[in-house]
């Protein structure tokens, strides 16, 4: 897998791009080549002078931007061929009105006579072509990693179902001690098995997923497929790259000491702080418009404060006062006391829904950044309330607490809202794999995240 902005990305989604990047430029170049007549002199001059290798740089990024917001490099959001090429009808559809408006708006962006109309024609058929072929791709096995699971226990049968659901990941698992019996989970008894399945089908890899490894390990036998060119591989640390999250559930406390990443030196939290304050000033300024409609709206339909302060838990266990535009009845917990928000909510206003799908009801969480409590990126600050109760039903969920909670992250961007122990559990993994993979690059990814997740209306409640 390839690392880019702290993220893993299985080569094959790597590849998928890296060859739409150039099908898109080639697309319009060879449209520029036919409108021109095949006059290369021409062609040159508008490349060269009319600034035309920047137009079509900018045309590509901007129809990688529309392929990235379809979701067409989330290979597991497509379900079916149809569901694919009709998503890419729509992202040529999407492309081909915002080069119209573009054009007409700047005159001068255009490359030539009918060169868009002509680029996005070729495009088309060429996306179509390359997506067949890259799903035929997908499905051969000499193009695939073999390999064998180590291990019989809930996080190896995990690992087994997620490499077996995602073919772009190129894995294909051709055994696992799962399959032998618990009768033969001993050292004796693995050694054996490994060395069986490693000659006759030929392992690549080896991902080693027991969960109490004293005793049981095979050490030699791993260590000599090691040293004979044979990957050994954590499944803890396999199920961070292909996930996108920690899991906490066997996670050892050596691994968290041990591994890479953690590293909140003082200089990378003070330029992180920094980042956050600067975003969050511009996001203020431009969305200051917005706030005096905002007002009204919840004055006339709701009676009650327009801004809803609430107690969160921050930085170290800290108790800071969150602001958010109130979205329920003043009442909403006079009965109940302190409850996670649900579908559905009656407590409710329909103005208050309306702000929570557009995420506009956080707007004053910028000036908790600005005052310092929070951060841009983190952890979703959560209620005391619910602390307690959090801290002992789930393992590890205070270390969410080392770093400023933020307005946005990447357990929010990845998952729903959490409104149970389970769901504030799972969001706790993309926590740690935040924390343990910080960086100002990686904050930046979060938030062009965001930015689809706010357009899309997910994981708001």
């Amino acid at each position: 897998m390839i690392r880019l902005f702290n993220v893993y990305y299985p080569v094959r989604t790597v590849v998928l791009l890296g060859g739409e990047v150039l099908l898109i430029a080639l697309s319009f170049l060879l449209a520029l080549v036919i409108q021109m007549h095949g006059d290369w002199y021409h062609v040159s001059l508008i490349l060269q002078i009319e600034d035309g290798f920047l137009k079509i740089f900018e045309v590509t990024l901007l129809a990688l931007f529309c392929l990235y917001y379809f979701d067409l490099y989330d290979l597991q959001q497509l379900r079916s061929r149809g569901e694919t090429y009709f998503r890419l009808l729509a992202v040529l559809g999407m492309l081909s009105f915002l080069l119209a408006g573009i054009s007409y708006v700047f005159p001068g962006f255009i490359l030539g006579r009918d060169v868009f109309l002509v680029g996005i024609s070729i495009l088309t058929l060429a996306l179509l072509l390359w997506r067949s072929v890259y799903a035929w791709l997908l499905q051969q096995p000499a193009l695939r990693e073999r390999v064998y699971v180590l291990g019989a226990g809930p996080r190896a049968t995990a690992l087994v179902q997620a490499l077996r659901s995602r073919p772009e990941l190129g894995m294909e698992v051709v055994g696992w001690a799962g399959a032998m019996g618990n009768g033969s989970l001993t050292r004796e008894g693995l050694a054996g098995h490994l060395a069986t399945i490693s000659r006759e089908a030929r392992v690549e890899r080896v991902i080693v997923a027991l969960s109490d490894r004293r005793g049981t390990m095979p050490v030699l036998e791993l260590l000599d497929l090691r040293f004979s060119g044979i990957a050994v591989e954590d499944a803890t640390s396999l199920m961070e790259k292909i996930t996108g999250k920690i899991s906490v559930d066997e996670l050892n406390p050596s691994w968290l000491l041990f591994s890479e990443g953690f590293r909140l030196t003082a200089a990378f939290l003070f330029a992180r702080r920094v980042l956050s304050k600067l975003i969050s000033l511009a996001v203020l300024l431009l969305v200051l418009p917005l706030i005096p409609m905002i007002v009204l709206a919840i004055k006339l339909t709701s009676p009650g404060p327009v801004l809803y302060r609430q107690k969160r838990v921050g930085r170290n266990g800290k108790l800071f006062d969150c602001y958010k535009f109130r979205t329920m009845r003043p009442d909403a917990e006079a009965d109940s006391g302190p409850t996670w928000a649900s579908d559905d909510d009656p407590r409710i206003t329909p103005v208050g829904g309306f702000l929570r799908r557009t995420r506009l009801d956080e707007i004053p969480q910028f000036w908790n950044v600005l005052c310092g409590d929070m951060g841009f990126v983190g952890p979703r600050p959560e209620r005391p309330e619910f602390i307690e109760l959090l801290t002992r039903e789930i393992p590890y969920y205070q270390l969410r607490h080392i770093i400023r909670p933020g307005v946005t992250g990447w357990a929010q961007v990845c998952f729903p809202y959490g409104a149970s122990v389970e769901e504030a559990k799972e969001k706790l993994q993309y926590d740690l794999y935040y924390i343990k993979n910080m960086s100002l690059t990686f904050d930046l990814y979060i938030i062009f995240q965001t930015v689809k997740t706010v357009l899309f209306g997910r994981g708001a409640k």
